[in-house]
């Protein structure tokens, strides 16, 4: 089992306990059923980014603090090296950088996200997440398929898309190659 997995899976479960939420409670926070929930909890399956966001809002810090142990400290203003973002690969074929994880109280979560290419994901429908607030997605290089609800669009260098995250999405990459993209996720 992943250590890195177990140490965020133990975050998430003395969170809930010090702040007495149910795993019923938690479970329907994340739109998981309860089994599921106490599975992830246990740290016996990994996490996707949903989960993990939606336990972040859910006991009100940020994402990082279920990350890394650390509350961010920064009030002011962060810099992030290339490279140097904190790595959170939560799902198969996505490598997340989360590119402010220094800097407290921000109204968004800002990612470098590269979307692996599969040529078996090619003809699977597109996995699909929700989470509350807005997202923003804008593509470095590459070409990325995504699907919000029953649209789907595709987005090749310089494009981008914005849309209401608590509606159905997914994304895959194609064309052959791997897609890089910044991903903001917008807080409500």
């Amino acid at each position: 089992m992943d250590t890195k997995i177990l140490e965020i899976a133990q975050r998430i479960k003395e969170l809930r306990e010090i702040l007495e939420i149910s795993v019923d409670e938690m479970a329907s926070a994340t739109d998981t059923a309860p089994a599921e929930y106490q599975t992830l909890e246990s740290g016996e399956q990994d996490f996707n980014f949903t989960f993990l966001h939606k336990c972040a809002e859910r006991f009100g810090v940020d994402i990082v603090e279920l990350l890394t142990g650390e509350n961010p400290h920064l009030s002011f203003f962060t810099v992030t090296r290339k490279g140097e973002g904190v790595a959170l690969n939560r799902r198969s074929g996505f490598h997340y950088q989360h590119m402010a994880h220094n800097l407290k109280n921000k109204l968004c979560e800002p990612f470098v996200v590269t979307a692996l290419y599969s040529e078996e994901d090619q003809n699977k429908p597109i996995p699909l997440s929700t989470h509350e607030g807005q997202e923003f997605d804008y593509v470095l290089n590459g070409t990325l398929k995504v699907r919000v609800e029953d649209h789907v669009v595709v987005l090749r260098e310089g494009d981008s898309i914005m849309y209401d995250s608590s509606h159905s999405h997914g994304m895959i990459a194609v064309d052959g190659c791997d897609c890089t993209f910044i991903a903001i996720v917008i807080k409500r």
